[in-house]
């Protein structure tokens, strides 16, 4: 979809996701000491905000910008004096870069992206990454379509964690993480892709 769609989307209800953060990022972040973070598609800021409350400074990019409004509101309402730790980002992944180098942490939640666009925008979310960085990449995998329950039905942009290694092919990061994990939903269990990498200090 495109961003007008899920401006809709977004506009149609008071949150489409949880209002706490997804529970892969929360586990696989809780160890990390507070830094600069970058949440990519971070949708209404829930990862966003949940590690601003955990000290980190965060930059949340989504190209809806309904979205990014509603994480600017949730943030106020959430963080209080504190809300500052997290700047909302209207942009398109596929138009807008961040920084080289600029963060300490960056988290790819349930980006679904088409082979062409996917690796550009994994590469460069691992150009983004500081020495001494992580990189935490949840997403829908392959399988789901098949085994899993909910998630997009368009395989073109389900994939693997050996499409995700494949995309960070000469980047320098050292990959901790890349896995099919499961994920208990109401309605059975979802197939999730899980990659978590670093950048040597």
């Amino acid at each position: 979809m495109d961003s007008s769609a899920w401006d809709a989307r977004y506009a149609a209800t008071d949150l489409v996701w949880s209002a706490t953060p997804n529970a892969v990022v929360a586990r696989e972040t809780a160890d990390l000491p507070p830094g600069r973070a970058l949440d990519l598609a971070a949708g209404e800021g829930r990862n966003a905000i949940w590690l601003a409350s955990r000290g980190w400074r965060v930059t949340a990019v989504d190209f809806s910008a309904v979205a990014t409004r509603r994480i600017r509101e949730l943030a106020d309402d959430r963080l209080g004096p504190e809300t500052g730790r997290v700047c909302a980002v209207t942009a398109d992944l596929m138009a807008w870069t961040p920084d080289p180098a600029s963060a300490d942490l960056v988290v790819l939640a349930y980006l679904q992206l088409v082979a062409g666009e996917r690796r550009p925008a994994h590469r460069a979310a691992a150009a983004a990454l500081a020495p001494g960085g992580t990189l935490l990449l949840v997403a829908h995998h392959s399988d789901n379509l098949s085994y899993g329950v909910g998630g997009p039905q368009d395989p073109g942009v389900l994939f693997t964690p050996a499409d995700v290694e494949a995309d960070l092919d000469g980047t320098a990061l050292v990959l901790e993480r890349a896995e099919r994990v499961d994920r208990v939903v109401p309605t059975g269990v979802a197939l999730d892709v899980l990659v978590r990498a670093h950048r040597p200090a």
